[in-house]
């Protein structure tokens, strides 16, 4: 009754548990590089406090509107490759995640295995 007890929450709640904890962590992610809000302000000014108007001669809106447009570059450039690096860290995080789900359903049978191998006579250190 104890092993049946123990496998039934292994293979129902703990794995349930587990799979909520790869969302939360695959959530959290999400949420620290922020795709969604980065893709929205790709083409904004990279830490420019003031990227608005300005009013004088030619030439100093000329350099207003030239520091306007390294400061987009840069920025576009910066925000593409954090873009970049969000999203294979996702992806990695869930394909782990995924590899982590399926070793969880394994693991109860390695005592079974290691039975069997014992029993066979397999020595892991003589190939």
């Amino acid at each position: 009754m104890f092993v049946l007890g123990i496998l039934s929450w292994w293979y129902g709640a703990g794995w349930r548990r587990q799979a909520s904890r790869l969302k939360e962590r695959l959530t959290a992610t999400m949420d620290y590089f922020s795709i969604d809000l980065l893709i929205r302000t790709l083409f904004s000014p990279f830490r420019q406090i003031s990227a608005g108007k300005v009013k004088g001669p030619l030439n100093v809106q000329f350099r207003a509107f030239v520091d306007r447009l390294v400061s987009r570059i840069i920025g576009a450039m910066v925000r593409f490759f954090m873009m970049i690096i969000g999203s294979l860290t996702i992806a990695l995080q869930a394909v782990l995640g995924g590899v982590g789900l399926l070793v969880w359903a394994l693991v109860p049978l390695l005592p079974l295995v290691g039975t069997v191998l014992c029993i066979s006579g397999w020595v892991p250190w003589s190939l």
